[in-house]
């Protein structure tokens, strides 16, 4: 298979990366160069937002195109327009986000969505994705556009700064504010297992829209927590709290408590109750989240602790002193 990566091999686009070159794919990474290509990729350079930016695309010709573009829309309809006789299939890596807030617990890919300008200029976050989808599909066609509408990710290479928060806390050991209740269920993918599933939905030939996480309660939040106890080796003490005590404390779910969000709320269903049958009946598999942990906890390590933080999103994490006051330490 010939497949082109447009964006940066950070994160999403780094596990794509890796796992088609494991299959022996032709790889070809277009992006501004601030990451280089991984070994055995042909990389391209350009910026998509610049005047002739797309030049290195002119020629070629490839069985699928993923895009991780998260800005302005019209930067997906760019691409989408030169590529568009000359690709097979184009995967945009879209965002859960797309759904009109707040989707009820169960929703499916037939849920209302935003609405999005496939020829704008950056707006917010979920036009912005949702507008990027509709640039993919003018030109491809619903038979020949797959949306990625992705939630939580999680995995090595995280640039977001959610379970490498939780990780370096932990591995500071103590006390650990641990948001409950413990039997929370969570939804995520591992980043590498949507890459898989992206790959084989190219073989496949699959089209049309997919909520990419696990099933809810593959783990829960005590699960996530406790492997990274254990994977970490740390002495931490979770002391499960309460969430009325967290957000009486003036404490925000999901940016100051990485993943977290408390049961029985809208940001809950949204975040953590979709219906993700679609995507498992189509070969979705989700690794257990001791691997995942694990896996990142290495990497980390492997890069001095400090994980990278993507600038267009607020760092993680709650304040040590926040922490003590809430658990009266």
């Amino acid at each position: 298979m010939r497949l082109l990566l447009l964006g940066g091999t950070e994160f999403a686009g780094r596990a794509v990366a890796e796992r088609a070159l494991a299959r022996g794919w032709e790889l070809t990474v277009f992006n501004r160069g601030n990451n280089p290509a991984p070994e055995g990729a042909t990389a391209l350079t350009g910026d998509r937002t610049a005047p002739g930016g797309l030049d290195a695309l002119a020629e070629g010709e490839w069985d699928a195109v993923v895009d991780t573009w998260s800005h302005a829309p019209r930067a997906v309809q760019d691409a989408a327009r030169l590529l568009e006789d000359r690709v097979g299939r184009y995967v945009y890596i879209s965002s859960c986000s797309v759904y009109t807030w707040a989707p009820p617990a169960g929703y499916d890919e037939s849920a209302p969505v935003v609405d999005g300008d496939p020829g704008a200029d950056a707006t917010d976050y979920a036009a912005d994705k949702r507008g990027g989808e509709l640039a993919a599909l003018a030109s491809f066609g619903p038979d020949r556009t797959l949306l990625v509408r992705a939630g939580l990710l999680l995995g090595p290479y995280e640039n977001v700064g959610r379970l490498p928060w939780w990780l370096t806390r932990i591995a500071r050991g103590g006390p650990t504010l641990a948001p409950g209740p413990r039997e929370l269920p969570l939804q995520y993918v591992d980043v590498r297992d949507m890459a898989d599933w992206i790959l084989d939905g190219i073989e496949a030939g699959l089209s049309g829209p997919y909520n990419m996480m696990s099933p809810q309660g593959h783990a829960t939040m005590g699960e996530l927590l406790e492997a990274i106890v254990d994977v970490v080796g740390s002495d931490a003490e979770l002391r499960w709290t309460d969430p009325q005590v967290i957000l009486d404390a003036g404490i925000e779910p999901w940016t100051q408590l990485p993943v977290w969000v408390p049961p029985a709320t809208d940001m809950h269903d949204a975040l953590h109750a979709a219906d993700v049958s679609p995507a498992v009946a189509t070969g979705l598999h989700c690794r257990p989240v001791r691997e995942t942990v694990a896996d990142t906890w290495t990497w980390l390590q492997s890069i001095g602790g400090e994980a990278p933080q993507r600038p267009d999103r607020p760092r993680k994490g709650v304040a040590p002193e926040v922490e003590a006051k809430v658990l009266g330490l």
